[in-house]
């Protein structure tokens, strides 16, 4: 199959494969991004996956996969996912990469493209120096040896993305999964990513600054005893919300409720709610006319200057701008994408 002689209006996604890939991260760009459509089931992305020579691809599991395209997909990439492969540090100081990597694997990219990287592939794009001066993430385990090799990285392991632009780095794993569906709605807005969440049956949204890993026990479904007290808490945002109303609802003491959410959630009661408000806020500023003002009472967060700052501390824009950058994506849509 040509790969040149597809549909250039439709964003193509390169999935770069190398040997000993992981095959859970190999799926996911397919997975997320095949899942996107638009509002009349349009298909958003085109992904295609290639080698370095076009060939058969072994991965860490005990199976090898068929790849159809080689290191020339590179070339019509609208966006580039590198995946992470199971490597193992030669020395203290330095990365196996592997033998048949060309110094300058990225060199043929078209200016403006957007590079990815899911979990530990972030070393590649280091190597190549694709993140100097940036700010970047990867697996939690491998961030300490990551700074050693490169420091000038601003390596950040307590997220689980950091979107620097033309340039995005996921952490471990799953984390993939979430940056995957940041892309799609950055392009394409909450409802397109919400869509696809649904189809990939995963949570429509992780925030890159939730914590990569948090050391708790999972709850079990006996002692995860908050979600019913969430579920009624997002029917009501638009009311205040105090911690005691929480803790009657919740049948708790205040102190076992906020000790409860610590455990089950990772936040207290309280930042849990703003976390909340600040998310049905962007849903509104990205999908309706609403004024500031009565978007900030609807989500409780009361005035225009409340959610601005809000707003501001959660993603480093105002309601203003975030949503004069979905507009801009909307009128974008209607235009071809090469």
């Amino acid at each position: 199959m040509d790969i040149m002689c597809k549909d250039l209006a439709m964003h193509r996604v390169v999935v770069l494969a190398l040997e000993n890939v992981y095959p859970f991260e190999l799926g996911i760009p397919a997975r997320v991004f095949g899942a996107a459509r638009g509002p009349a089931g349009e298909q958003l992305y085109e992904v295609v996956t290639c080698s370095l020579d076009g060939g058969p691809v072994t991965t860490s599991a005990d199976f090898a996969v068929v790849v159809e395209h080689g290191i020339e997909a590179l070339e019509t990439a609208d966006t580039l996912v590198v995946l992470p492969f199971a490597w193992e540090p030669v020395e203290k100081n330095a990365i196996g990469l592997p033998a048949d990597l060309p110094a300058d694997v990225f060199a043929t990219l078209r200016p403006g493209t957007r590079v990815v990287s899911i979990c530990t592939a972030a070393v590649l794009l280091a190597a190549a120096g694709l993140l100097d001066g940036r700010s970047a993430t990867t697996h939690w385990e491998e961030a300490e040896h990551c700074q050693r090799l490169f420091p000038r990285v601003d390596w950040d392991a307590d997220v689980l993305f950091v979107d620097d632009g033309d340039v995005l780095t996921s952490a471990g794993v799953a984390a993939g999964i979430d940056l995957c569906l940041h892309i799609v709605r950055r392009d394409h807005g909450s409802a397109a990513a919400n869509r696809a969440a649904r189809h990939c049956v995963v949570p429509p949204w992780r925030d890159g600054g939730q914590a990569q890993y948090i050391e708790r026990p999972v709850p079990s479904p006996s002692t995860a005893a908050t979600a019913a007290t969430q579920a009624w808490a997002l029917q009501r945002l638009d009311r205040p919300l105090p911690l005691a109303e929480l803790a009657r609802h919740a049948r708790m003491s205040v102190r076992t409720l906020s000790r409860r959410f610590r455990q089950e959630v990772g936040m207290t009661p309280g930042d849990w709610l703003i976390h909340q408000r600040v998310e049905l806020a962007r849903h509104l500023l990205e999908t309706s006319d609403l004024p500031i003002d009565q978007i900030a009472r609807r989500t409780g967060l009361g005035t225009s200057a409340s959610l601005r700052r809000h707003l501001h501390a959660a993603i480093g824009i105002s309601p203003l701008a975030y949503r004069r950058t979905f507009r801009a994506t909307e009128a974008v849509d209607q235009t071809p994408k090469h």
